[in-house]
């Protein structure tokens, strides 16, 4: 989807004129087309969760999800599954231990997921602040899996990475997606819940998994809902 400057502007609640200004100081992703400014929905998305911006709740809205049904987060986390005690002493290395416990099917080649993972982050860091990063893959279709997943990841230490907040990290959450609709649709449901005031106390005691489930659900349930005729 490409999104034009007043329409981002609008997403994420920031005059036309702050835009322009991250535009020209290359914070911002953004693509030029002759004298215009284009975004790409996906970047935008990245960009702003990354920096725990809180985002219009349009976009929430699936543009091109017609009435093919979307995971919940709650859904994508039961799949996923829950995981404390991570060891790992950097980035890299903790990167490797979670992909050897990911619920993947045996087809998935979890050295080449392991090599996307690092790859993204040289993109710039998923770590969000709070001490919390969400690892994933720019082009989820790639690993032809059937179901989206989100595994949620307790770290045995902080470690560095390389977050916007300067601290370390100790909560990972690392979507897995069949396609990039889904991929945009947990990622933008996920930006929401982690402000939200019980699912972050939740988080921050690394409670057990029954209540981190009870706790997103009850945060997913605050999340805005789309216009009759839209889907969520």
């Amino acid at each position: 989807m490409n999104l034009q400057v007043r329409d981002v502007a609008r997403i994420l609640d920031v005059s036309e004129k702050t835009l322009y200004r991250w535009v020209k100081a290359g914070t911002i992703p953004y693509h030029r087309v002759g004298d215009l400014y284009r975004f790409n929905r996906a970047e935008v998305l990245e960009w702003a969760t990354c920096r725990r911006m809180q985002l219009s709740p349009e976009m929430l809205l699936e543009p091109d999800a017609g009435q093919v049904p979307l995971p919940s987060l709650v859904e994508a986390l039961k799949a996923g599954g829950v995981a404390y005690r991570i060891g790992g002493a950097d980035k890299a290395s903790v990167l490797a231990a979670v992909v050897e416990l990911l619920r993947l099917p045996e087809e998935v080649d979890r050295q080449f997921l392991y090599q996307v993972l690092l790859a993204r982050e040289t993109l710039g860091s998923t770590g969000v602040g709070d001490g919390i990063a969400i690892p994933h893959v720019r082009n989820p279709i790639v690993l032809h899996i059937t179901r989206p997943t989100i595994t949620l990841c307790f770290l045995e230490n902080p470690i560095a990475f390389g977050a916007l907040d300067g601290g370390p990290v100790k909560i990972l959450f690392t979507l897995i997606s069949p396609t990039v609709q889904a991929h945009l649709h947990l990622l933008s449901r996920l930006g929401f819940v982690l402000h939200h005031p019980e699912f972050k106390a939740a988080l921050k005691r690394e409670a057990l998994r029954d209540e981190l489930l009870e706790k997103l659900a009850l945060a997913e349930a605050s999340l805005p809902v789309a216009p009759p005729g839209k889907p969520t």
